[in-house]
């Protein structure tokens, strides 16, 4: 199926229409604004009294950042930026390879490319493009099913970025790019025989993964099924995190508060745990909230995906639905124990500007899908 692009007559009117502030997605918008909230409110807390004080500052500046973002991408028509997707891909890779060779090394891993003093991580970016060129190829199939050769040609196209990613090393990012293709798949159509074929292969390459995987890697993994074999080591988190959490309770201990997190044992308390500190500050009733707001936002982009004028702009709002819930569930499963932990940060909580961009930029696409609807 061939991408729809609108008649050239008709552009003026309808693009005044579907700018309108009215037709915009105003519960996606105002959803996100709380949950973005309610990050920097946490940050702030996980924050204060430490050399990380200003980062619930520089929180909303990216915030505002990605506001902005979110709206040039719902400006431009996203037919327009799946046929710059072959450009979109190659700059990608030319990022990630930059990134391997001269990134900025952080705690071992080479993943920041610094840019007038901030540092941006590329990978994040490099998700959005996933989206799109996923987005492009399957709606340009002509069968209602995927075939093994265009299986293989596009999961080709995807382990290049996926294998970078890989390589800085940063494998929880690795894994979210995966889920928007796997996604992706099943929406499209994939045989059970084929279905079943793809599981034995990943289920015969486990002893080989586990050997190709590092040190550190394996060692979250063995500590994830025993937290006490190393309990100052690559368990500490674990633990930490389950501590925090249990602290909480049902109502919680209140903002700045949290023993667990002011006391400082909770490593990375604004960064990838910060759904453990909120739980500790929170308890139960906000750890209810905050999943709730996150379950409204995923509906939302499943109705845009639903109401889509075409199967493009359908595989762009499930390729961010995805991709969102698998950063959801890995990192509230990750700080629970009932996921190994990796690197991958909650989106619109976690502080960080990549991360938050990419994100807002995300759901700009949403919103992009939603409005071409009333230019038709």
């Amino acid at each position: 199926m061939r991408i729809k692009r609108p008649h050239p007559d008709r552009i003026d009117s309808p693009l005044l229409r579907y700018r309108s502030f009215r037709d915009l997605d105003w519960p996606l918008l105002i959803i996100s604004l709380i949950i973005s909230a309610l990050g920097v409110m946490q940050i702030y807390s996980a924050t204060h009294g430490t050399k990380w004080h200003s980062a619930w500052w520089k929180q909303i500046l990216w915030i505002l950042i990605g506001l902005g973002l979110m709206w040039i991408a719902t400006s431009v028509d996203y037919h327009t930026l799946l046929g710059q997707v072959p450009i979109l891909y190659t700059l990608s890779v030319i990022g990630l390879v930059a990134t391997v060779a001269i990134g900025k090394v952080v705690y071992s891993g080479r993943r920041w490319i610094p840019v007038f003093g901030f540092s941006f991580q590329i990978s994040e970016f490099v998700k959005v493009v996933i989206i799109l060129m996923v987005a492009r190829y399957l709606s340009e199939l002509k069968s209602d099913e995927v075939s093994p050769r265009d299986l293989l040609k596009l999961g080709g196209l995807v382990a290049i970025p996926v294998a970078l990613v890989y390589y800085q090393p940063d494998l929880g990012t690795a894994i979210t790019c995966l889920s928007v293709l796997a996604a992706a798949i099943l929406l499209a159509g994939l045989r059970w025989q084929y279905m079943a074929g793809i599981a034995l292969v990943c289920a015969l390459a486990l002893p080989v993964g586990w050997y190709l995987i590092k040190d550190y890697q394996r060692a979250r993994f063995l500590t994830f099924l025993d937290p006490t074999l190393d309990q100052r080591g690559s368990g500490y988190q674990v633990i930490q995190s389950k501590i925090a959490i249990g602290h909480g309770g049902i109502w919680g201990r209140g903002l700045t508060k949290g023993t667990q997190t002011q006391l400082r044992f909770l490593p990375a308390a604004h960064n990838d745990l910060i759904f453990s500190g909120f739980a500790e500050e929170h308890g139960f009733v906000g750890v209810v909230v905050a999943l709730g707001l996150y379950f409204l936002l995923l509906m939302q982009i499943v109705q845009n995906a639903q109401t889509a004028p075409d199967r493009a702009g359908m595989y762009i709002c499930m390729g961010v639905a995805a991709l969102l819930l698998c950063h959801l569930l890995v990192n509230v499963g990750m700080v629970a124990g009932e996921m190994p932990l990796t690197g991958i940060p909650l989106p619109l909580m976690s502080a960080g500007g990549s991360i938050t961009m990419s994100v807002f930029v995300m759901l700009g696409l949403v919103n992009n899908v939603r409005l071409r609807r009333f230019a038709s």
